[in-house]
């Protein structure tokens, strides 16, 4: 049985077609693969990019998923630490962005699928 709720699907990197095969092959903190998705869906078959250069829209969602956390750690150094000399800014946000990279990278795939592509759900596949 697949999963009801497309956030839930979203959540846990599953088709959004058919809300139970992975579009990830190995886990978000494997050092080596955090990036390798799996052509076809495993349960339906899905072709997760449609078409040469597909996923090229995600790398707005991922821009602004940077943006936003860039935004936020901003704001905070400015309010906690009153605001610091601009060395500190990108000292800390620089290596806060290397860090969550594979995750974004992720997050903005799985939000490209589900959220932009058209792709509807199809119970019983």
């Amino acid at each position: 049985m697949g999963n009801d709720s497309k956030l839930q699907a979203a959540l846990n990197g599953l088709c959004p077609r058919c809300r139970q095969g992975k579009i990830f092959e190995k886990p978000f903190y494997s050092l080596t693969g955090f990036d390798k998705m799996y052509e076809f869906c495993p349960h339906c078959g899905l072709r997760y990019e449609v078409e040469p250069g597909y996923f090229y829209g995600a790398m707005f969602v991922s821009y602004a998923i940077s943006a936003g956390v860039a935004l936020v750690i901003g704001f905070m150094l400015f309010y906690l630490a009153n605001d610091p000399d601009g060395w500190l800014y990108v000292a800390v946000v620089a290596p806060v962005m290397v860090i969550i990279a594979p995750i974004n990278f992720r997050i903005s795939r799985v939000i490209w699928l589900h959220y932009v592509s058209g792709i509807k759900y199809q119970p019983g596949l």
